[in-house]
């Protein structure tokens, strides 16, 4: 029992450090919404930092925060002047706190604001697409979060905007198939260099 709880968390730790990325995760699902409702906490006591990391977007919209359902009033990062890299501090939380990222666009101004919780949306579809990110010479690692910010979902290829969060926990990381599957994989493969050395030892 002993060795295959050893064997499960090694390929459990494998799995999620193979899934960061060096580079914001493009949603694999391009087109259909993603069915993940997401929740995020702050990970521990203090500030919460949010990094530009792109934009495909035609409208102008700028990232806002809600902690424990309550708007921070901090708003920036605008799509169409900020640079790749720039950052906005979101102020102090305690850790666990619950947080809502919150997209506003301001041209045009009468669509939206869309949330991070999809119960918030008024069309009720999910406006974002998050995973971890691993981090490059700009921004540092942390959660990637993609945005739509059209009116029922847009497209379904969450890259209006793309941010990346600091102090940040997806508490609903739910593993992607191919997470999956290297889980699978490495628990496998784990599992048959055992019975090779028991083998060798006969």
């Amino acid at each position: 029992m002993k060795h295959l709880t050893t064997t499960l968390a090694a390929a459990l730790a494998f799995t999620f450090a193979a899934s960061a990325q060096a580079a914001p995760i493009p949603y694999a699902n391009e087109g259909t919404e993603s069915n993940v409702q997401y929740e995020f906490r702050a990970a521990a006591t203090g500030d919460v930092v949010a990094y530009f990391a792109g934009s495909d977007a035609s409208y102008m919209n700028e990232i806002a925060l809600l902690v424990n359902g309550v708007d921070t009033g901090i708003r920036g990062l605008n799509n169409q002047t900020s640079v790749y890299g720039q950052m906005l501090n979101f102020g102090l939380v305690s850790a666990g706190d619950r947080l809502v990222f919150k997209l506003v666009n301001l041209n045009p101004a009468d669509v939206g604001p869309f949330y991070s919780d999809r119960s918030l949306n008024s069309d009720g579809f999910n406006h974002i697409y998050s995973a971890a990110y691993g981090g490059d010479g700009e921004i540092p690692a942390g959660i990637a979060v993609g945005f739509e910010d059209l009116r029922n979902g847009g497209d379904f290829d969450y890259n209006d905007e793309n941010f990346v969060f600091v102090n940040v926990a997806n508490a609903t990381d739910v593993p992607e198939p191919a997470s999956i599957a290297l889980l699978l994989a490495g628990v496998a493969g784990l599992g048959m260099s055992r019975r090779a050395k028991r083998a060798r030892k006969a």
